[in-house]
């Protein structure tokens, strides 16, 4: 029997995946032209939405061309200090960059230089790797996945904003959940942010997904609408409904699994992060759609205020329009599971 082709780990690629041509062609298009008009771009999404995926397709299309160098930074490390490190890793063949170069140690980067040399700083050693980056024609794409606005990610976007100013190629996509690129764009020392493109994570095309499940699970039409429609298009439910769907070709017993990985990898989490009359709201609306005069009065709320909330409910990827005065939940089955949440 064949490996399941899908998978629900995040962060890593899929076997079988839809792929944002259009969203990912913008992007490598804006960055390969001569004159680049941004040199950052920002995926928000949910989780699960599919922003890795995206921002990993980018990475990998311009890795395989021999003018770029792409650096993947983890958010959670000195971001100065593992640029400066991977930077040098990747000149160190073209050029003498550094005596010594890097060394993990316990406290973090260690910078071993020969007696007598001064201590270089992380910038410093970027700004040297840039001399060969230049003269070689090269340019440098930085991803950085799931951004937070903490005082290490503040400094090194500042110290970026510098590097452009010095006209080094260097490129940057970030992702994160709405919330925390906005924070980060809105940031007074940032604001340059404010100026980049952002690709907001929407859901995937039905047309695909469909056409995806009838050829991997090798079932007529109908069937493989019903399963593109419960997904309503959010990337992992593609994924987690593909894999249980694989394992179990009974619907039922595949859907109840499928609302358990649910649960389990995105929806608890969404779920912690909705205010109290949030969370009201969404267990207000059925599956399908609700009108939202039924959804105020259910819960004693004025339009005004619900227009409010709903377009928070909509910036968080968790609310959609449904049609004028009506509103659906974007993401497959949340109803059913945040049933067994306490408000």
């Amino acid at each position: 029997m064949k490996n399941n082709p899908f998978t629900i780990t995040f962060g890593k690629q899929p076997v079988r995946l839809i792929e944002r041509y259009e969203d990912a062609d913008r992007i490598i298009s804006t960055f390969t032209s001569e004159n680049a008009v941004s040199q950052t771009y920002l995926i928000e999404g949910i989780s699960g939405s599919g922003k890795t995926v995206l921002m990993t397709s980018v990475a990998k299309r311009l890795s395989e061309d021999k003018d770029w160098i792409v650096i993947n930074l983890n958010p959670a490390m000195d971001l100065l200090s593992w640029l400066a490190a991977r930077l040098s890793e990747a000149v160190r063949s073209k050029a003498d960059v550094v005596n010594r170069g890097f060394n993990i140690s316990a406290g973090g980067f260690g910078i071993g230089v020969n007696a007598g040399e001064q201590l270089p700083d992380p910038v410093g050693m970027i700004e040297k790797a840039f001399k060969t980056i230049v003269k070689k024609g090269k340019r440098v794409l930085i991803t950085i996945d799931e951004v937070i606005n903490d005082e290490n990610m503040r400094i090194f976007a500042s110290q970026f904003q510098i590097f452009v100013r010095q006209n080094y190629p260097i490129f940057m996509i970030m992702t994160g959940l709405y919330e925390n690129i906005s924070e980060i764009q809105n940031n007074p020392s940032l604001t340059f942010l404010l100026r980049s493109p952002k690709v907001a994570t929407g859901p995937l095309s039905l047309l695909q997904i469909k056409r995806q499940y009838r050829e991997i699970f090798d079932i007529d039409e109908k069937m493989a609408g019903e399963l593109s429609a419960m997904t309503k298009g959010y990337a992992f439910a593609f994924q987690a409904l593909g894999a249980c769907y694989w394992d179990n070709r009974n619907l039922k017993r595949a859907i109840d699994k499928f609302e358990e990985i649910l649960d389990d990898f995105v929806y608890r989490k969404i779920w912690s992060q909705l205010t109290h009359k949030e969370r009201e709201i969404v267990l207000a609306i059925r599956e399908d759609k609700e009108k939202i005069s039924n959804i105020c009065k259910s819960i004693s709320m004025s339009n005004g205020t619900f227009s409010k909330y709903k377009e928070s409910l909509e910036r968080k990827g968790v609310l959609a329009s449904a049609g004028y005065g009506y509103v659906t939940l974007a993401l497959p089955r949340f109803c059913e599971v945040a049933r067994n949440y306490s408000v």
